[in-house]
């Protein structure tokens, strides 16, 4: 079986906090409601846009949750169409993807961002072909469910033990242990390491090239 190293996107690869804090406050505010702080609103990146609004405002009805996910989609592009949308790479994770790729690991994504929008990030980074299996919101289930795992798993040929994801937010990790699969949690992203720990990570990296090191001890070892 081959070996599958799965990465979250937003607040993983890239650090895209700032560009989605500034849509989604564009949305509200668009909507006459109040922002969260950012803080809160970095609570909810991962999640899937509809199941996203519904956690940061759950007293609203779900057909509001449905059309602040359309302002938001609408709100960020306009963002990017002026060129202010800000995702750069972390240090560290070029260099952490060349190693796992040395090792005989194989790439994939799973994210909450839809696969337009991740295929313009990976290709801004010129990294989207070094990822064998891209998985999306666009067709699946928001992070918990373990749709996007199992999907990356079939195309790369792997199985669940053959299989790790690599994550900032509780979401990521528990959608790891859904899968069967072993979650090392991004500890540079927006979720603090108890929470990814307590959601089932088998460790936690401080940066990108950590994850190397606990892939090598706790999963070859």
């Amino acid at each position: 079986m081959n070996r599958l190293a799965i990465f979250d996107c937003d607040g993983t690869l890239v650090d895209s906090g700032a560009t989605i804090y500034a849509a989604l406050k564009a949305s509200l505010e668009q909507n006459g409601m109040e922002v969260p702080s950012q803080s809160a609103c970095r609570r909810i990146i991962g999640l899937s846009l509809i199941e996203a609004m519904a956690s940061l405002l759950p007293g609203l009805p779900a057909e509001q949750h449905v059309q602040l996910a359309e302002d938001y989609k609408r709100a960020f592009w306009r963002l990017r169409a002026a060129g202010e949308v800000e995702e750069p790479l972390f240090d560290g994770v070029r260099e952490l993807l060349d190693a796992l790729e040395a090792d005989g690991w194989l790439l994939a994504v799973a994210t909450g961002k839809s696969d337009r929008g991740l295929k313009h990030c990976l290709e801004s980074h010129g990294i989207h072909a070094r990822f064998i299996s891209l998985q999306t919101a666009d067709r699946h289930p928001s992070k918990p469910h373990p749709s996007m795992v199992d999907q990356a798993i079939v195309d790369a040929c792997a199985a669940p033990e053959t299989t790790i994801v690599v994550g900032d937010t509780s979401f990521d990790m528990a959608m790891a242990v859904n899968a069967g699969a072993a979650g090392i949690g991004a500890g540079w992203g927006y979720h603090e390491a108890e929470e990814l720990l307590e959601a089932g990570a088998i460790a936690v990296a401080e940066h990108p090239l950590g994850v190397l090191d606990l892939i090598r001890s706790h999963v070859d070892g």
